[in-house]
């Protein structure tokens, strides 16, 4: 009887998830797999490095994440947010499989060595980036939606948006640094660097300075979130979806 419940809710869930991303503008899912893509291999390059500071490439890209879950969570709500986050998470890693096996592939055309090392990855850096974005994902999208019960008064206001995605962007993108530095340079690097590793201070103040970068990319590029959002809603997207949600809640 469970088996038959849970095979069930499974169904569900795909089905719904399904719909979901049927029903989200394709430019939208379109530009934020690509994103969290790209934010993963711009992260193998370290642009700033300091004691207390390091900035990879990723950082140019990480704020079309978090904005594309800030729009869908404001019209879809954070359950379908976090649904786009994981179709995402599954695309990147099959991506990464399909560069891992290219770069194993031998070759006599060129040196493709440099080329090999970056499409191949680190294990451990995958694992470590995965784990911190689905973490950081639920995180900003359970705040961004939490913040934005609190305007009763006009909840689809500029302010409402800009105060919601801003305070969970810099708490998501906080998690996000501080899991994936904990886990890459206090859990993985000591063993697999030859002893090389951070301490937490070291962490969490990357994670901040990171964090607040990260914001400042947020602000600029925000306007364009609430247009996004305002045309979302004059053109009523997602009809199909929520007549789907509310039928099966009644």
């Amino acid at each position: 009887m469970d088996n038959k419940i849970k095979k069930f809710s499974l169904k569900q869930e795909l089905k719904e998830t399904v719909l979901l991303l049927r029903t989200i503008p394709a430019p939208a899912v379109a530009l934020f797999v690509v994103s969290v893509i790209t934010m993963n291999l711009l992260a193998n390059k370290t642009l700033v490095q300091y004691k207390y500071l390091a900035i990879d490439g990723g950082i140019l890209v990480s704020w079309l994440s978090f904005m594309s879950m800030d729009i869908v969570t404001k019209h879809f709500g954070p359950k379908a947010s976090t649904r786009m986050s994981i179709f995402a998470i599954l695309v990147n890693l099959l991506t990464c499989l399909i560069f891992y096996i290219v770069s194993i592939i031998p070759s006599n055309a060129d040196d493709y060595t440099a080329f090999d090392t970056i499409i191949g990855g680190t294990w451990f850096i995958l694992l470590s980036s995965t784990i911190a974005f689905f973490s950081s994902a639920v995180i900003n999208n359970i705040v961004n939606y939490g913040i934005g019960k609190m305007f009763k008064k006009n909840p689809d206001g500029r302010l409402a948006f800009i105060t919601r995605s801003y305070v969970s962007t810099f708490i998501g993108q906080f998690f996000d640094n501080l899991i994936f530095a904990v886990l890459t340079f206090m859990v993985f690097a000591p063993i697999f660097w030859d002893g090389f590793s951070w301490t937490f201070i070291q962490c969490v103040f990357c994670s901040v300075i990171g964090a607040m970068l990260e914001l400042v990319l947020e602000i600029v590029f925000s306007p364009i979130g609430y247009r996004i959002t305002r045309n979302w809603q004059r053109n009523n997207i997602g009809k199909e979806y929520f007549e789907y949600i509310n039928n099966k809640e009644n």
